[in-house]
């Protein structure tokens, strides 16, 4: 198995350094052409902004897009969960281009700046459940964006309990969802829909690569799925190829009169 890795800035890297102690090779993409030689993808923390930039410079977005819409695997990492949103609010003037997918509304920097970055235990029974392990997962949060809503098909993976107290001025202008004074949030940081995956943190900065084999078996099971149908699809060609062939064989047959 081959998986990108798109690496335009960012963590690329330490993705590929995950994908290894997986024994799968990750691939550097940073072409549209590159996308085709791979079934799935990994976006990467970032800068955003940054990102947006040179992903637009190489006329990347049309394919990520597609690629999307095709249904192939795609994991987005903080900034990459950003990219693959549908909406993201907080961004600088102008803002940025998105590939969208993901029915979601995220907060650039939900969480702050730079030195707001912080780890935490998460709890994660999604990935407990299908990848064992501890109950939780040591999120790593830099300026990293949060999940403000999701829209009905989307699973949450992970949440984040936030005091209302240190809340940024500019989520509630947004009109998060707002509880009473001194009680806590649910921050969701982490969905998946469909084929579609997303974290608000960087399990790439950990060692820990459950995240990394849960992303795998979702990619196995669209090769699978999509080996299936191939089989599948084999098999009604031949099956018409040989009624075709009898029918031929049957018109071919020398007619006798008595």
């Amino acid at each position: 198995m081959v998986v990108g890795v798109l690496a335009l800035q960012g963590s690329f890297n330490e993705h590929i350094a995950a994908l290894r102690k997986l024994g799968v090779k990750g691939v550097e993409i940073r072409k549209p052409e590159q996308l085709d030689q791979v079934g799935s993808l990994i976006i990467p923390g970032g800068e955003s902004t940054t990102m947006a930039k040179l992903a637009e410079y190489h006329n990347l977005f049309p394919a990520l897009r597609e690629f999307v819409k095709l249904g192939k695997p795609v994991w987005g990492t903080c900034a990459g969960l950003i990219f693959l949103a549908n909406k993201a609010v907080g961004q600088k003037t102008g803002g940025q281009e998105l590939v969208g997918g993901l029915d979601c509304t995220v907060h650039r920097n939900f969480f702050g700046s730079q030195i707001q970055s912080f780890e935490t235990e998460l709890s994660v029974p999604e990935i407990t459940a299908k990848e064992g392990g501890p109950e939780t997962f040591r999120g790593v949060f830099i300026r990293a964006p949060g999940i403000l809503e999701v829209g009905p098909k989307v699973e949450v993976l992970a949440d984040y309990s936030v005091p209302s107290g240190k809340l940024l001025d500019s989520v509630s202008a947004l009109e998060a969802p707002q509880e009473n004074a001194g009680s806590e949030k649910r921050v969701i940081v982490a969905v998946k829909q469909g084929n579609l995956l997303g974290t608000a943190f960087h399990p790439e900065l950990t060692a820990d690569t459950r995240w990394h084999s849960y992303f795998l078996k979702m990619t196995n099971e669209v090769r699978a799925e999509d080996a299936s149908s191939k089989a599948s699809s084999s098999i009604s060609m031949a099956g018409g190829e040989d009624a075709s062939s009898k029918e031929q064989l049957q018109t071919d047959l020398p007619i006798y009169q008595w």
